[in-house]
C-alpha cells in the first residue's frame, strides 16, 4: 500500500488518533497500535518507531517517543537536535540559508507539539482526561529497538507490561523489530500482519526497512511517491549514524547493507520533474553526526548522563535472599575528560554521577564514552563504573575477573592531551560507592556488548 500521506501529514493524523483514543470515541478495530522505541529515545529508536509506524496497517499505528519528562516541543529540539535536523533534512531539498526551523528549539518547537507524542505528553492529556489519570487502560503495542516492556505483568503474561511513567496503560505487545540480546519477554508472536524480528545489525532502522519490504508494506520495485522519499531519506539517517557512515566495519551487517541498498533506490527514484540536485549521502551524514555530536554542549552534567541512558534489573542466581541489584548505562559522544571539564571539576562531576544513582537507585553505574581524538582522528572508548558496596561491587569485580580481558581494559589515561586527568584521582563524597575507571581497548565493543557482559556477571554471584 504506497504512503499518500507526507510525513507531517501523517504525524498529525496519528496524534488525532491517540486524542481520539483516550477519550473513547474509537472502537476496539479502530483503536491504534502504539509504536514504542525503547528509554535512551536515541535516533534510532525515534525514527524506526515513525517508519514503521507510517507504513503499518490495517489499524492506524501511533509512534511514541519513550521521553517521560519531555514533551515534544523545543526541550526536544534541544535534547535530540540530530532528530530535528534528520526531519528537517527529510522533508526539504538543500537548504538555501544558514538557519532553519530545525536550528533552533524556539523555530522547532510548535511544529514538534504539533506532530508527535511523547510518554511526558501522553502523561499530560491523561491528567486532562475526565477520568482519573490512574483509571487503568488497555493498549496494544509493537517495540522496535528493545524487546520487553520494564514493568512485567503482575500475572505473569507473556508480552504483557507498562512503563514506569505510565503504569495504568497496560500495553499487550503484538510485534517487535529489536537488534539486542532478547529478553524473554514476549510470547510467541505468530500473527503474520505483525512484525517479529530479532537479529543483530547496525541499526534497528535496517531491520524495519527489511521488514516492511518481507512483509509487502513497502515494495521494492514501485516507484516511490513524494512521501516515501521522505521516509527513506529519515530512515537513512540512523543507518548512517549507527554505522558511521558504513566505515564501521564491525558494526555493519548484511542487514544494514540490504536496507542501504533499498532506500538508495528509493531516494534516487525522485519523481518526474524534481528539480532537487543528486542525493549526497556524506553531506547528509556530517550534518546529522555534527547536530548529534555538538548537542551535549546545551546541556547539564544530568542530562549528558540521562541523555543516552538504559537501565537493568538483575537478579543474583546463587542466593535468591541477595538484593535485585539495578544497573544503568549513560553512553555519550565525548570524553571523561569533556564532562569533567562542564562540571568544572573532578569531584563535581562525581557528585553528579552519585545523586543521579540515587534518583535511579542504582547499585552498578557505568559511563561508556566513544570519541574521536582531535590530534590523530583516532576513535577512542573509555569506562568508568561506580559501584555500591555489597552486591554491586561484588558483581563489578566479577565482571572485570569475566570480561575485562574480552574488553581490553587498560589503565586509564587522558588520550587527546586534555585537561580532566585529575579525574583518575578524584574521589565522590558517597563513601559506600566505590569507583573504576578503564581505557576499553577494543572500540568494537559498544553498550549493545557491554550491557549483557555485566548483567551475567551480576547474575553469576
Amino acid at each position: 500500500m504506497p504512503v499518500e500521506h507526507s510525513l507531517f501529514q501523517f504525524l498529525a493524523k496519528a496524534l488525532q488518533i491517540h486524542h481520539r483514543f483516550l477519550a473513547g470515541r474509537l472502537s476496539r478495530a479502530e483503536a491504534p497500535i502504539y509504536v514504542i522505541g525503547n528509554p535512551s529515545a536515541d535516533l534510532d529508536s525515534i525514527i524506526s518507531a515513525i517508519v514503521y509506524a507510517s507504513f503499518a496497517h490495517p489499524r492506524p499505528h501511533v509512534p511514541l517517543i519513550n521521553l517521560p519528562s519531555v514533551t515534544a516541543g523545543p526541550e526536544l529540539r534541544r535534547l535530540r537536535p540530530e532528530f530535528v535536523k534528520s526531519l528537517w533534512l527529510s522533508t526539504h531539498p538543500p537548504a538555501q540559508d544558514d538557519q532553519t526551523w530545525a536550528d533552533t528549539p524556539e523555530s522547532a518547537g510548535p511544529l514538534l507539539h504539533d506532530h508527535l507524542l511523547t510518554v511526558a505528553d501522553f502523561i499530560s492529556h491523561l491528567e486532562h482526561l475526565p477520568d482519573s489519570p490512574d483509571t487503568p487502560i488497555s493498549a496494544d503495542a509493537v517495540l522496535v529497538d528493545w524487546n520487553a516492556l520494564p514493568i512485567r505483568s503482575p500475572d505473569h503474561l507473556r508480552g504483557q507490561g507498562s512503563l514506569p511513567s505510565l503504569p495504568s496503560i497496560t500495553f499487550t505487545v503484538l510485534g517487535c523489530i529489536d537488534h539486542h540480546v532478547n529478553e524473554n519477554f514476549l510470547g510467541p508472536i505468530t500473527d503474520p500482519e505483525q512484525p517479529f524480528l530479532l537479529q543483530p545489525s547496525g541499526s534497528c532502522a535496517s531491520l524495519v526497512v527489511n521488514m516492511l519490504d518481507k512483509m509487502d508494506r513497502w515494495r521494492r520495485t514501485t516507484v516511490p511517491t513524494p512521501p516515501e522519499h521522505q521516509l527513506a531519506k529519515l530512515a537513512m539517517c540512523p543507518i548512517l549514524i549507527d554505522t558511521s557512515n558504513f566505515t564501521a566495519k564491525e558494526k555493519v551487517t548484511d542487514s544494514d547493507t540490504l536496507a542501504y541498498s533499498f532506500l538508495r533506490s528509493k531516494i534516487s527514484s525522485l519523481p518526474h520533474g524534481n528539480t532537487e540536485k543528486p542525493w549526497d549521502h556524506n553531506s547528509f551524514y556530517e550534518e546529522i553526526n555534527t547536530a548529534k555530536r555538538n548537542s551535549l554542549d546545551l546541556l547539564t552534567v544530568e542530562e549528558v548522563l540521562d541523555r543516552d541512558y538504559k537501565q537493568w534489573m538483575e537478579s543474583p542466581g546463587s542466593n535468591s535472599q541477595e538484593e535485585k541489584v539495578e544497573i544503568g548505562i549513560c553512553s555519550m559522544v565525548r570524553s571523561l575528560p569533556w564532562v569533567v571539564r562542564k562540571a568544572e571539576t573532578a569531584e563535581a562531576f562525581l557528585y553528579a554521577l552519585e545523586e543521579f544513582a540515587k534518583k535511579k537507585e542504582l547499585q552498578v553505574i557505568m559511563v561508556m564514552t566513544a570519541f574521536t581524538t582531535g590530534s590523530d582522528g583516532r576513535f577512542c572508548r573509555e569506562l568508568l563504573v561506580y559501584a555500591r558496596e555489597g552486591t554491586g561491587v561484588r558483581g563489578v569485580e566479577a565482571f572485570v575477573q569475566r570480561a575485562g580481558a574480552e574488553l581490553g581494559l587498560e589503565e586509564w589515561k587522558v588520550l587527546d592531551g586534555e585537561e580532566g586527568g585529575e579525574l583518575g584521582d578524584a574521589e565522590g563524597e558517597d563513601k559506600t560507592m566505590r569507583k573504576w575507571i578503564w581505557v576499553q581497548g577494543d572500540v568494537t565493543k559498544s553498550r549493545k556488548q557491554v550491557a549483557p557482559l555485566i548483567r551475567e556477571a551480576v547474575g553469576s554471584l
